[in-house]
């Protein structure tokens, strides 16, 4: 896929739409990315606090991407989240990583679920993937329950595997596969 398909890629869903990140999103970015609640269960490039000038880095790097994989959930008009897919390379080439984040404003409403259905989707019609995964820390059930729900598979357990904070952390390794 080049890079205009993903740029261009829009889901427009019941809960939300999924679409690219645009300059206009840069306060309420900054806005729903700013919580703790959020960030803790996220990787560290993921800052905290979150401030307008990391969502300002955020979408000049997304610009000078080749291949665009990451996009934008809006609900009620605004960027409130994001989800991505980081493709592998090598031998895991038919492999991706899946994330996501939302703002707590919106949690609870099965949007996370149903951006990640139609993501999933959409990525195995675009890429050459058999495999799409993800490695919540195992201690965030609300992630937990929205893989599940998307139809992902616990696939094992990663035991000290991650540290955030200085805490060190299991991870959970779910992941759904092209029928």
């Amino acid at each position: 896929m080049g890079p205009s398909a993903a740029t261009t890629m829009r889901l427009e869903l019941s809960r939300c739409t999924v679409r690219p990140w645009a300059e206009t999103d840069v306060e309420a970015l900054a806005r729903h990315a700013n919580n703790r609640k959020v960030s803790i269960h996220l990787r560290d490039r993921f800052p905290f606090p979150y401030t307008p000038e990391h969502a300002r880095k955020f979408l000049e790097w997304l610009v000078q991407q080749d291949s665009v994989s990451v996009w934008a959930i809006e609900v009620d008009g605004e960027a409130a989240g994001g989800i991505g897919i980081e493709q592998k390379t090598d031998v895991e080439r038919v492999s991706a990583e899946i994330g996501y984040w939302l703002g707590e404003s919106c949690w609870g409403r099965g949007i996370v679920t149903e951006a990640l259905r139609a993501v999933t989707a959409e990525a195995f019609r675009r890429f050459e993937l058999r495999r799409i995964y993800a490695l919540p820390f195992a201690d965030n059930p609300a992630s937990v329950r929205v893989l599940e729900k998307a139809g992902y598979v616990l696939e094992g357990r990663l035991r000290q595997s991650a540290i955030k904070d200085g805490q060190i952390r299991d991870q959970l390794l779910y992941a759904t596969y092209r029928s």
